[in-house]
């Protein structure tokens, strides 16, 4: 990579917030595309999701696979950041060392002001595909990212294209959710 590339991070869950920082630091200009209306990735619960496991997207624009009782299964040291600790502190909303995952998006939300990254995102919009190639007539190696974002109506926006010198890609495994399909259920069939 050039010594400043510009760089598409795809994703503001953790993978996606830590990727541009590091990216920052390291002198890059990241640009985050994220399609829900805030960070944190798969740790944004909407009690609405769990309505229609069949609406993906649902109305917030993302589907999070997680359950309203759900807590983590690794301590808090675990998944904190090296230079930013996830400690239980006075504005703890769950102090367990398994806390719940209100508590994990508490702290990458805070993870991102702390670092000033919410600058870097631009909400409610989504990568709909990346092709390698310039399109400037310049020639040479860059990527294609096509993106739509969310009007004020909450339906999709016409595509746009921006070319970037690399792309991270931090969108998780988690968003399609995974519903068994069960006879009786409104799922089987």
């Amino acid at each position: 990579m050039p010594s400043r590339s510009r760089v598409a991070v795809i994703g503001a869950g953790a993978a996606g917030l830590a990727a541009a920082r590091e990216l920052r630091r390291e002198g890059h200009a990241p640009v985050v595309f994220e399609r829900a209306a805030a960070v944190g990735g798969t740790w944004r619960y909407d009690a609405d999701d769990d309505a229609d496991p069949a609406d993906p997207l649902g109305a917030g624009g993302a589907h999070s696979s997680l359950y309203a009782s759900l807590r983590t299964n690794l301590p808090r040291e675990s998944m904190g950041f090296l230079d930013f600790p996830f400690v239980a502190d006075e504005g703890s909303i769950d102090p367990r060392r398994f806390p719940g995952h209100p508590e994990v998006l508490r702290y990458l939300e805070e993870f991102a002001r702390r670092f000033d990254l919410l600058a870097l995102v631009r909400f409610e919009t989504e990568v709909v595909s990346v092709r390698r190639g310039r399109n400037d007539g310049a020639g040479g190696a860059g990527w294609r990212v096509s993106y739509r974002s969310r009007r004020p109506d909450g339906a999709g926006g016409e595509p746009e294209e921006e070319v970037f010198d690399a792309v991270v890609v931090c969108n998780g495994h988690f968003t399609e959710p995974r519903v068994a399909a069960i006879a009786g259920s409104p799922n089987h069939r």
